[in-house]
């Protein structure tokens, strides 16, 4: 169908202006993806997208990312044109200021319409493929009337250079998710020059060989934005439409060039872009009969959603699902199995252990779903009764990633901004540095996503130094709001698993070991785990000194205990299973467990971060560099990780 080529180009000059002038006010920002992507933008959000500003987080929306985040201008326009009330003329021209709502970047939160935080190149086009694909999970389980949407994204050529985009198209195309769209800024223009000085990959065919529809259109061309994004929505495949755009479209010594995409564009060059398009109105201001355009176009889903309300209101089984992420009493076999291991004395590894709980988990929690990097049989991530999802059945709770770690965090991260999941995801500890970009932006955004890492240490024995992390508890006990977990037995795993999943805005990480562990605690009264360390052995006598351990190296710590009160110095023996949990405790609940006498630390990784806790009459027991090829228990002693040295050490600093 013909588009009213005049009312849209000036529907996307609004855009334009919009963004060109916040970041000309704010000497600061990207003006050359919104000027040049204004058209696509227009169409798909004047006329295609299901978005109802009244109600920005119906949960049958449209979900829309862009990916290229640093073009967020077009993203704050939108929203303010389209008239979502969190947003003002002020948040506009506050573009870019400390404490506006309009950041740099699209961050989660900070406006209602924002459907995830975005700027790290790649991570947006990934997690949207875990926003389609659980678009297709609901739909598979509550049917069309409740979850029947799109997923659109926006992204540019950086998003397509960076690795992760690989992974996760390639499984879009695998679980043919026809309802993602992708509208890709094809201008041929990077910060430090043009594409293909870096890059000469025929992106059309890279992605019809991963199994998606593909589309060549020319971006400023408002008949063959419409029929391409018409023509995706009828694909039985994923869809790239390649929009052919001018990046700084209108600014006539600048567009088309690297100038004019992370500078703005100066009060001279935007009053010649305003001359060149035409656009007369005063800054800031937007003329009314454009207005009532967008205006329009933000009210044209509003039947729509009432519809769906009116729907979904009488969905018991939905509104049960989605107000009740975790069913009344849980936990109970959870509990069940705590006492079960203290009462048989279990002496497993943590992963087991976490398969274990997971065995209780998954049949009580339906909005769990779980995943392996290719390494389930390792990771134990899948138990009895899960059922892996495929472009045949979308009705399951297992994902086959596949050896894509990138991916498979980031998809995570999709799969819950959309809402409805809990996911997890497994693979080696040390192959977390694979998805540390993308679980940084899950404690960025506040996500419960849960990341099970095995083979936590040294222990991994003879896979050697390249499978052996070192540094990670460290790096990730540094990364704001993302609690780590190291568990020592059944029981502190269990707990760690009941805090991980009460955790709503806190994603956690379980670092699991290889090798067997005894059980250790002695009563589930509490969960002491939550409280990030306690005292899990005693003495009762006079404290010469406090053992402080973490997962395997706690029944180190209580087996030197042992002998220590042979030779007739007494210690008390702390598992601090969680760092971040222990430092938001009270001064005096910490005071208390690691006491005034000296401190050993234990623990088969970096030292670094442990001194906050051992202080100036302390010592560590660590690894300050790379592991080596061996058995594990040659390679703990390798390392001095053995209870004769734990006895060597407290002897000398008491």
């Amino acid at each position: 169908m013909s588009l009213n080529n005049q009312k849209f180009q000036q529907m996307a000059n609004a855009i334009r202006f919009l963004s060109a002038e916040a970041i000309e006010k704010a000497n600061s920002g990207h003006p050359g993806m919104p000027l040049g992507m204004a058209d696509v933008a227009a169409v798909l959000f004047g006329r295609y997208i299901n978005v109802y500003p009244a109600a920005p987080r119906w949960f049958n929306r449209d979900r829309f990312v862009l990916s290229a985040g640093h073009g967020s201008m077009l993203l704050y326009s939108l929203f303010y044109l389209l008239g979502y009330p969190d947003i003002t003329i002020d948040d506009i021209k506050d573009f870019r200021q400390l404490g506006a709502k309009t950041a740099g970047h699209p961050e989660y939160g900070h406006l209602s319409g924002i459907d995830m935080t975005t700027g790290p190149l790649g991570q947006g086009i990934s997690s949207a493929v875990g926003m389609a694909l659980a678009e297709r999970i609901m739909n598979a389980k509550f049917g069309d009337k409740i979850c029947n949407h799109y997923t659109y994204v926006i992204c540019g050529d950086g998003c397509l250079m960076e690795g992760i985009s690989e992974e996760a198209i390639s499984l879009a195309g695998l679980w043919k998710l026809n309802k993602l769209i992708v509208l890709w800024d094809n201008n041929n223009i990077t910060i430090d020059g043009t594409v293909d000085q870096a890059n000469a990959t025929d992106q059309l065919a890279r992605f019809q060989a991963v199994g998606w529809n593909t589309i060549s259109i020319d971006g400023h061309n408002y008949d063959e934005i419409g029929a391409a994004i018409e023509q995706a929505q009828s694909s039985d495949k994923p869809t790239l439409i390649a929009c052919k755009t001018t990046i700084g479209y209108g600014a006539p010594h600048k567009q088309g060039t690297s100038k004019v995409h992370g500078s703005p564009l100066g009060a001279e060059e935007l009053a010649l872009t305003k001359q060149q398009l035409g656009w007369n109105a005063e800054p800031f201001e937007i003329p009314n009969e454009i207005m009532a355009y967008w205006r329009a176009a933000g009210q044209k889903s509003a039947a729509t959603y009432c519809q769906w309300q009116s729907y979904a209101e009488q969905n018991k089984a939905f509104n049960e699902y989605m107000s009740n992420p975790l069913p009344k009493n849980w936990d109970k076999m959870l509990n069940e199995l705590k006492k079960q291991a203290i009462k048989e004395q279990c002496k497993v590894a943590t992963r087991k252990a976490s398969q274990m709980c997971l065995e209780k988990l998954v049949a009580n929690i339906p909005q769990i779903i779980g995943g392996s990097a290719d390494l389930a049989a390792s990771n134990l991530t899948f138990v009895e009764g899960m059922k892996t999802i495929t472009a045949n059945d979308y009705n399951g709770n297992n994902i086959m990633y596949g050896i894509r770690e990138h991916a498979m965090a980031a998809i995570m991260n999709g799969l819950a901004l959309h809402e409805g999941f809990i996911p997890y995801g497994g693979t080696f500890f040390v192959f977390s540095d694979y998805m540390r970009p993308a679980m940084r932006l899950a404690a960025l955004m506040g996500l419960r996503v849960i990341y099970v890492l095995t083979h936590d240490s040294i222990g991994v024995g003879e896979d050697g130094p390249t499978h052996q992390p070192i540094e990670h508890l460290a790096s990730y006990r540094a990364m704001p709001n993302i609690n780590t977990y190291r568990p020592c037995d059944v029981v502190e795993t269990a707990e760690a698993w009941q805090i991980a999943l009460e955790s709503e805005h806190t994603p956690s990480i379980l670092a699991l070991s290889r090798q067997g562990v005894p059980t250790l605690r002695s009563n589930t009264d509490e969960n002491l785990t939550a409280k990030g360390a306690y005292i899990i052995s005693p003495t009762n006598e006079k404290v010469q000194a406090t053992l402080i351990a973490t997962g395997t190296e706690v029944s180190l710590a209580v087996a030197a205990q042992k002998q220590l009160r042979n030779l007739g110095i007494y210690v008390n023996v702390v598992s601090m299973p969680c760092c971040e949990l222990f430092d938001r405790q009270s001064v005096e609940y910490k005071r208390s467990i690691l006491g005034s006498a000296p401190r050993i630390a234990i623990e088969a990784g970096a030292t670094f971060g442990w001194e906050r806790y051992v202080g100036e009459n302390g010592t560590i027991i660590g690894i300050d560099s790379f592991g080596a090829s061996g058995k594990g228990d040659s390679v703990y002693e390798h390392f001095g990780l053995t209870v004769d040295k734990i006895v060597a050490t407290t002897q000398k600093y008491i």
